[in-house]
């Protein structure tokens, strides 16, 4: 009898070294997003974390935050120091090769834009039932695991915002002042919000850290606090005007 061949083997090319390469950038650009580069420090960063300024009809230089409005785009990475310095070099100009008129209050304007959009996603977040204001409903959530992120008022007490926190490893920003913060749940002032992990925390974080970028006093403070060193914990005192009292209880817009 004759022996029945043997199939043969079918031979393994090995990876081709440029299609590996093209994957793993494909999916590392993936996770990060689309980048952009700063016409100042021709640095690139993810679209998200940076600003978006297109031309009007009139050649006037419009801050687009939502990074929506049509034209062509020129990008700045979100601080003080590069908006500066794109004042100042005639950055956009170059950038957009033609004419363009400056507003004298532009960085007002972004910083204003920012504290709006903010003000908004905690808004949405509030309707949707992701967030809760109250230093005591903020913290059953925190110590429940249902925050996703603590938004503090820039104008609370720091000693205050330490022992809410806990040293729970949960980011925190704070980005608006308080009397802004009561606003979207229909109160006075809001010193503590908790918003729920998902889309809608992602986004408010982001926010806060382009407005940190622009604006000193919205800078976001750090994931852990602690009191001052020295200061009596039973004297925590807020800045003039109330702002660092403790809302203890939710309004009846923020349940």
């Amino acid at each position: 009898m004759r022996a029945k061949p043997k199939p043969e083997r079918s031979a393994t090319l090995p990876p081709d070294p440029g299609r590996v390469a093209a994957v793993s950038a494909a999916s590392e650009e993936a996770e990060r997003g689309p980048l952009r580069r700063c016409i100042v420090t021709r640095e690139s960063g993810p679209k998200e974390a940076m600003l978006r300024f297109v031309l009007g009809p009139d050649q006037a230089l419009v801050p687009d935050l939502a990074g929506k409005l049509p034209g062509r785009g020129m990008w700045l990475s979100a601080r003080a120091d590069v908006l500066e310095r794109a004042v100042k070099r005639g950055a956009f100009a170059k950038a957009a090769r033609t004419t363009v008129q400056l507003p004298p209050d532009l960085a007002a304007r972004i910083v204003d834009g920012l504290r709006g959009r903010i003000r908004d996603l905690i808004g949405l977040a509030r309707r949707s039932g992701q967030a809760v204001s109250g230093r005591d409903t903020v913290r059953e959530w925190l110590r429940a695991g249902r925050a996703g992120l603590l938004v503090e008022a820039s104008d609370g007490s720091p000693a205050e915002r330490a022992r809410l926190v806990g040293g729970r490893e949960v980011p925190v920003v704070a980005p608006l002042p308080a009397d802004m913060l009561g606003g979207v749940f229909g109160r006075d002032h809001a010193v503590h919000v908790a918003i729920a992990p998902g889309r809608l925390a992602v986004a408010i974080a982001l926010e806060a850290g382009r407005l940190a970028g622009l604006s000193g006093s919205a800078s976001p403070a750090p994931s852990r606090t602690a009191p001052p060193r020295g200061q009596n914990r039973g004297q925590d005192q807020g800045p003039a005007g109330g702002a660092g009292r403790d809302d203890r209880r939710d309004g009846p817009m923020g349940r």
